[in-house]
C-alpha cells in the first residue's frame, strides 16, 4: 500500500525546502560571512548565532510539518525510519553540538583567546548527515 498522495507531496516539498535551507545557510552563508571585509570573529559569531538560532527553529517547525503530514498519510516503514534518523540527527545536533558551540562562542565573545575547536567540524558532519538523510527521505516520499 502506498502513502496518501497529498501527504507525500506536502512532506516531500517541505523536506526539499529544508534541504535547500541547510545547504544555503550552512554551506554557503556561514563560511562566506567570515570572508567579508570588516567582519571580525566576534561579529561573525554574533551573526552566525542569530542565523543558526533562526534556522534551527525553522527546522523544528519543518520537522513537525513532515511528521504530521506523514502520520496522516499511512507511511511505509522505510519512510518512518528516515524521519526517525532525521529527528535524531537534529536533536543531537541541537542538544549536544550546538549547545557546546554556544558555550564556546560565549567565551570568545567575552574576550577569551581559545585554541581552535573541532566543534564546527562535528556540526558540519551532522549537517552533511542530515542533508543525506533528508534527501533520502524526499526521494522516498516522491516515490510514495
Amino acid at each position: 500500500m502506498s502513502m496518501n498522495a497529498t501527504s507525500a507531496a506536502v512532506a516531500g516539498a517541505v523536506t526539499f525546502l529544508w534541504v535547500g535551507m541547510v545547504l544555503a545557510i550552512s554551506f554557503i552563508e556561514a563560511p562566506l560571512k567570515f570572508r567579508a571585509p570588516g567582519v571580525t570573529i566576534p561579529v561573525g559569531l554574533g551573526i552566525g548565532r542569530m542565523v543558526f538560532r533562526a534556522l534551527n527553529r525553522v527546522e523544528i517547525g519543518l520537522a513537525s510539518v513532515i511528521v504530521v503530514a506523514v502520520a496522516v498519510g499511512d507511511p511505509q516503514a522505510g519512510t518512518v525510519v528516515l524521519i526517525g534518523v532525521v529527528a535524531v540527527l537534529l536533536a543531537v545536533q541541537l542538544a549536544v553540538v550546538r549547545r557546546r558551540l554556544n558555550r564556546r562562542s560565549d567565551r570568545v565573545l567575552a574576550g577569551e583567546q581559545l585554541p581552535r575547536s573541532r566543534g564546527h567540524v562535528y556540526y558540519v558532519g551532522f549537517e552533511i548527515a542530515k542533508v543525506l538523510a533528508l534527501t533520502a527521505l524526499g526521494v522516498s516520499l516522491a516515490a510514495a
